[in-house]
């Protein structure tokens, strides 16, 4: 779906829920064979066994990928990803956890192109028993209307 939104109709507070997703360890796995990440804490059971969390987890930029595709939506137009910041992984996510998203309009701003302002989107992404897993801030860039 395709809908222009404008710098202007972004309301600071709006908030947006993606539906769960559970991790399996296929996602694991090819996330390692795209990445070239085969650190044990992912990819090494036994070893695991001998660590806090007792079992592999999945990579953090994992599920940094797989909670940006779940926020992606309806399509607009008028703006673009200007990127991350504060990126952080709080708790890791291990196989089976079924992970949903939230997303807040955090701020607004200006940007040095006066046709433009920065819209930051507070991202956090919680397990099934609705810890904080990770949480970001998505910034983009957005016309606006005059």
């Amino acid at each position: 779906m395709i809908q222009s939104t404008f710098f202007e109709d972004y309301a600071v507070g709006t908030t947006r829920d993606t539906l769960g997703r559970t991790i399996t360890e296929t996602d694991i796995v090819l996330h390692a064979g795209q990445t070239g990440d085969f650190y044990p804490h992912h990819m090494d059971a036994e070893w695991c066994k001998t660590q806090d969390f007792k079992q592999r987890i999945a990579h953090g930029t994992l599920i940094f990928s797989v909670a940006v595709g779940m926020t992606a939506g309806a399509i607009n137009p008028e703006a673009f990803s200007y990127g991350y910041d504060r990126l952080r992984f709080i708790k890791p996510v291990l196989i089976g956890d079924t992970i949903h998203v939230k997303v807040t309009i955090k701020e607004k701003r200006e940007h040095k192109k006066p046709t433009h302002g920065i819209v930051s989107e507070l991202v956090e992404v919680f397990n099934q028993k609705n810890e904080t897993v990770l949480a970001c801030e998505h910034l983009l860039l957005v016309r606006k209307k005059s």
